[in-house]
């Protein structure tokens, strides 16, 4: 007897179109785009960004945090 799986079907998310060259820290409506409710930086995968892009961005986030400019966590 074969067993047949539930398949579930993936989200598509639109792919956050976001010019590298416009990725910085003082970019707060990008910043706080990529993070989550609980401050945390979304993974690439959901972001929909290559590696080179995320590692950007992630850089924008923590020095955006350092210079107080958005919470490094949410309660």
């Amino acid at each position: 007897m074969a067993y047949k799986y539930n398949k579930r079907k993936k989200k598509q998310r639109e792919p956050l179109d976001i010019d590298p060259r416009a990725l910085d820290y003082k970019n707060l409506q990008i910043v706080r785009r990529v993070i989550s409710n609980y401050a945390k930086i979304l993974p690439a995968k959901r972001l929909g960004t290559d590696a080179k892009t995320q590692r950007k961005l992630a850089q924008a986030v923590k020095r955006a945090r350092y210079m107080a400019l958005i919470p490094y966590v949410r309660r």
